[in-house]
């Protein structure tokens, strides 16, 4: 029996076959804003060179699209979700809850996050430092870091005369967006740790410094403007004295109209964000539920397209829409194990 067949056969059993037998005839994706723009592309191009219909691609937040998908098995949940930071052991264990316990990963390729204005506006560097303390919820009191209050920056300038002399006022993603993840993760975490006395406290109490790094301030300073990105962009071209933050395909393709800030010296460029040189860089990924391999028609052809050299290689369509790819040796390996159905492991 080849694996076509065994896949068949399985998720008919998981799925039941009344319901089987009327599945779904287009793939149903949802899941991160930022990898949005790279599966609409591929899910184009795959339905114009095949015989299958064109997938559905929804913008759902990379959290909210793995809630989805993790919902269970069946044609009225997702067939595969994208997102932007890897999936949690927690995502995982739900998925298993719900009978979702066979999922392939499929690492994509990076992207940075930037922190952008428009281009009516002044160009300008900051440090991670400084984007923690314009950002946080509670800062430092003192040069350690042994005392904490809430933030009291409403300029730029306040935090450093070098900052613009503008109010603080940043538009970025909501809690359930992989962006925001990987924001407080790379970029929040990467300057409330540069204070000796949190750094400290990171052995002694994990929680109490996550919450210190990670909690972003509530007073109007930061703005959450949704998952979408196009959006923010709007807004930031209308009003020169604000920042934005997602992730760099976004800026790449509006560079007409915004330009990035180079954080700790280091702009947000292909060149950078590929080297791991640019300090807020991250992976992206989509995940595939392999109970719906056979039922839902062409899901193992879409990941052939969406790991195929013409989409994802240093010259592929997928390039100019701004993806960072994988190296040579990452891709090959990757594509191996995607089109094999290898199960996550974590």
């Amino acid at each position: 029996m080849n694996k076509h067949i065994m896949f068949a056969v399985a998720a008919a059993a998981s799925i039941g076959v009344a319901t089987a037998a009327q599945a779904r005839d287009q793939i149903r994706i949802v899941g991160s804003s930022t990898v949005f723009p790279f599966s609409t592309a591929v899910a184009e191009q795959f339905g114009k060179s095949t015989q299958f219909k064109t997938p559905v691609v929804e913008s759902t937040g990379s959290g909210g699209g793995l809630k989805l998908f993790c919902a269970g098995v069946g044609v009225q949940h997702p067939d595969v979700t994208n997102a932007s930071r890897r999936i949690k052991k927690s995502e995982v264990d739900r998925c298993a809850r719900n009978g979702v316990k066979a999922i392939t990963e499929v690492k994509i390729g990076y992207d940075g996050i930037v922190l952008a204005n428009s281009r009516k506006a002044k160009p300008t560097e900051i440090t991670l430092k400084q984007l923690f303390l314009a950002l946080a919820k509670s800062v430092p009191a003192d040069a350690e870091g042994e005392k904490l209050r809430d933030n009291p920056y409403k300029m730029w300038s306040d935090i450093d005369p070098s900052l613009p002399k503008r109010k603080i006022e940043v538009l970025g993603p909501p809690p359930t967006s992989g962006t925001r993840d990987a924001f407080v993760e790379l970029a929040m975490e990467g300057g409330c740790k540069q204070f000796s006395a949190i750094k400290a406290m990171r052995k002694k109490d994990k929680k109490r410094y996550k919450a210190i790094c990670h909690g972003i301030r509530e007073d109007g300073a930061f703005i959450e403007a949704g998952e979408n990105d196009v959006l923010i962009i709007q807004k930031l071209v209308a009003n020169p004295n604000a920042y934005g933050i997602f992730g760099f395909s976004f800026l790449d393709s509006n560079a007409d109209r915004i330009q990035g800030t180079a954080v700790d010296g280091v702009a947000p460029e292909f060149e950078t964000i590929s080297s791991g040189e640019y300090p807020v860089s991250r992976s992206m990924y989509f995940y595939v539920k392999q109970a719906h391999i056979g039922v839902i028609p062409g899901i193992e052809e879409y990941v052939g397209e969406f790991t195929a050299e013409r989409a994802w290689g240093p010259d592929g369509y997928l390039v100019d829409k701004g993806l960072i790819p994988l190296s040579d040796a990452d891709r090959k390996k990757i594509n191996a194990a995607a089109m094999s159905g290898a199960k996550l492991s974590m």
